[in-house]
């Protein structure tokens, strides 16, 4: 891997940056532990097999770099989103090796264009290519198992003088190519992803994403200790349990519920895909043009108690599907949570805060 190649060097085709990117998830990596979910260097190895034995990954950081993590794989996001684009675009010869200015990834996944970012993005490219990967997973006929990383290779054409980069290119392994291109191993994932800030977080998205996406109104239920087998996470099966109970009772995944259940002798965590109308509500408003905008004196802002009074129509809906709640106890939580958090502020209260109380309901019923 050449890091830094002569300015001589020149990149014949750059990724093309798209501000609305539809971004999507390559769904093998999605259920599986591939990566570490702890942003410190990891360097215990992850071996997973699955409850029925038929499918293994074995993860070995490197000494030097560490394991790829789950903030890592981002980067293979933005690929896939790409490659996807691509390929809508009607462009045939998807190519393996993408060129791209540092400053359009890291805006299009969400990240800051400072300094550290640059660098920290040279890390997480080092782990990608640095970390081995075996397993079974869409192995070839007459084949045990496949061995990779990532990325095969990558490099950053630096400006002599300033020494800020020129461009970057990277290389996706043959396994994961395949994976993007291949038909129907894409998964669309909420660009709100990429704000996530907790490991454990991220991966159960993923997770949840992949099993609960396209299933119908009763969702998916998976036992917590099979889920900790998919984590890969380090610590005891104790721990995991009890910060992931934390997650499911806080509740934030963007477009997802989720909610305990008891099983026989094990806890189940279902996972349910919102209404999209709920999921639309709840989102944040968009920044508005900064054109100036000629407003009559009644178009004033209401005040916030007033703009966030319930109509008689979500009190009935409320009452009607929900029967037994306070109301208005709930409608206080709700106007605190938001409070701590002003850009949780819904397009639609009404929506939203149906949406939180059928949620409060499914966790307590």
């Amino acid at each position: 891997m050449s890091r830094k190649p002569s300015s001589a060097d020149q990149f014949d085709f750059f990724v093309p940056f798209v501000a609305e990117l539809s971004m999507r998830d390559q769904w093998e990596t999605m259920e599986r532990p591939f990566f570490s979910l702890a942003k410190r260097k990891r360097l215990k190895p992850i071996e997973y097999v699955s409850p029925g034995g038929n499918v293994f990954v074995n993860i070995f950081p490197n000494a030097k770099f560490g394991m790829a993590t789950i903030w890592d794989a981002d980067v293979l996001i933005w690929a896939a989103s790409t490659l996807n684009n691509f390929k809508k675009q009607g462009i045939n010869d998807l190519p393996r090796t993408l060129h791209f200015h540092p400053y359009d990834l890291l805006k299009t996944v969400g990240r800051n264009t400072g300094g550290r970012e640059y660098r920290l993005l040279r890390e997480a490219l080092g782990r990608l290519q640095a970390t081995t990967i075996v397993t079974n997973i869409r192995v070839r006929k007459g084949k045990k198992q496949r061995q990779f990383s990532w990325i095969e290779s990558w490099t950053d054409l630096v400006d002599d003088e300033s020494q800020h980069s020129k461009g970057m290119s990277l290389t996706l392994s043959d396994w994961f190519y395949e994976g993007v291109v291949m038909d129907g191993r894409l998964l669309a994932i909420d660009p709100v992803y990429f704000s996530i800030r907790g490991g454990r977080e991220r991966w159960l998205y993923r997770v949840v994403r992949k099993h609960a996406g396209g299933v119908g109104k009763e969702g998916f239920v998976i036992s917590l200790p099979t889920l900790f087998g998919k984590s890969g996470a380090e610590g005891t099966y104790r721990r995991f349990k009890f910060e992931l109970q934390g997650i499911i009772k806080r509740n934030e995944l963007p477009g997802y519920d989720l909610a305990l259940e008891v099983g026989v002798g094990e806890l189940l965590l279902r996972m349910t895909r919102l209404d999209s109308d709920v999921i639309e509500a709840s989102r944040p408003k968009r920044k508005r043009s900064s054109k100036k905008v000629v407003q009559d004196e009644d178009s004033t802002p209401l005040p916030l108690l007033e703009r966030n009074a319930l109509t008689d129509a979500t009190i009935a809906r409320v009452r009607a599907d929900f029967p037994g709640w306070d109301i208005y106890a709930l409608k206080a939580s709700f106007d605190a949570w938001i409070a701590d958090d002003p850009s949780r502020r819904p397009n639609n209260y009404q929506y939203a805060f149906y949406g939180f109380v059928k949620r409060f309901h499914k966790r307590n019923r």
